[in-house]
């Protein structure tokens, strides 16, 4: 399921022109993802209450394909269009801003394929957990579990996708202690839009546990998650004057520069507000 949007050219494109035409849209199939299908694509989101965007990802192509091969189960899962236009209402925001975040954080999409919420785990964040409850990571920490437990952050031991619950589940079963799953559970970033599970009691969740089976239900609850972290942590002010550095560096730190976080969020941005 390849991500796809205007201007790509690819044989995904005619597979999604071949469902759109059998959907009932007269476009010409080609191989190229033209204006034409970018209105249909639109049309076709807007009508199934998916986000309206004109990209061709996981979702879209989940719902494509329910629609044009079996009869629709249910989608409750993902955001909607109207999802997004109220939480900009509630908090004062303009749409195409909530979109830019949406897009980027999480790629717009908050769910796995196996139907579990999009998780990163951090081994340097167990680090500091475990060292929280009274646990010294460093007796833990060896060759056979580097990948989880380390003490300065690193990129290098990211799976991506549903291989990062095997590093969760890895790092849960390093100890006998409750605490273990508690700090592990902590340490990963949960859904659309990403939110660390040590925040779970500041957004006044009862604990993480709490918080991960909020974020278990669907991008609605990563929705309702994400405006308490704009609330708790004063970035809301940011997101109004798209001031994307100031928010960037509340909401991933000071290494937003690195992945240059503040400019996608302004190039969505841009994007979003032409339409």
């Amino acid at each position: 399921m390849k991500l796809l949007k205007y201007y790509t050219k690819s044989p995904e494109v005619l597979t999604l022109c071949e469902l759109l035409h059998k959907l009932g849209y007269t476009i010409k199939i080609s191989d190229s993802f033209t204006l034409e299908v970018d209105a249909a694509v639109k049309d076709f989101q807007k009508k199934n209450f998916l986000v309206v965007d004109g990209i061709v990802g996981v979702k879209t192509w989940t719902v494509l394909l329910q629609k044009t091969t079996t009869p629709v189960n249910s989608i409750d899962k993902f955001l909607k269009e109207s999802d997004l236009i109220s939480f900009a209402s509630q908090y004062g925001l303009e749409l195409a801003a909530v979109k830019a975040v949406n897009e980027i954080e999480s790629s717009g999409k908050g769910f796995l394929i196996n139907n579990k919420p999009k998780i990163l785990f951090e081994g340097h964040i167990f680090w500091n957990e475990l060292k929280k409850r009274g646990i010294d990571p460093s007796s833990y920490y060896n060759a056979n579990n580097k990948d989880v437990l380390y003490p300065k952050w690193t990129k290098i031991y990211y799976q991506g996708g549903v291989k990062e619950y095997d590093r969760l589940n890895e790092a849960i079963s390093l100890g006998n202690d409750p605490k273990f799953k508690d700090a592990a559970l902590c340490s990963a970033s949960w859904g659309s839009f990403q939110i660390m599970g040590f925040h779970a009691k500041n957004l006044d969740y009862a604990d993480v546990n709490d918080f991960v089976s909020k974020m278990e239900i669907n991008e609605g609850e990563h929705l309702k998650a994400f405006g308490k972290f704009l609330e708790k942590n004063g970035l809301l002010i940011h997101l109004r004057n798209k001031n994307w550095a100031n928010f960037a560096k509340g909401y991933n730190g000071g290494g937003y520069k690195l992945n240059k976080y503040d400019e996608k969020l302004a190039k969505a941005y841009a994007k979003y507000s032409k339409n």
